[in-house]
């Protein structure tokens, strides 16, 4: 008994850490770049895209912004339909009421 008492005291600490770890993913912000910095992607650690920045010199200068928001919305909205794709896929493999945590 006392074997899987210490297996589950483990796995429980196990868990912590891995919730610790993910938060911490979750407030991360990472970028990505193209063509030399003339475009960037910020990212959050849940893959949320959370920012666009393009190099005015790509295009007329007045439609940067539009373009920017419209590629954050654009690349958020693609993510959800994953998530949603992926839980759908999973209904029937997963406990009612079980979703993954991204």
């Amino acid at each position: 008994m006392t074997d899987f008492s210490q297996i589950m005291k483990q796995a429980q600490q196990m868990q912590q850490k891995l919730l610790a770890e993910q938060e911490k993913l979750a407030q991360t912000e990472i970028t990505g770049s193209a063509g030399g910095g003339l475009v960037e992607v910020v990212m959050s650690g849940k893959n949320e895209v959370k920012k666009v920045k393009i190099d005015p010199s790509l295009i007329d200068p007045q439609d940067v912004a539009v373009l920017e928001d419209l590629l954050v919305a654009a690349f958020n909205d693609a993510q959800q339909k994953v998530v949603s794709e992926m839980n759908q896929g999973l209904n029937g493999i997963l406990p009612p009421g079980m979703k993954l945590p991204f």
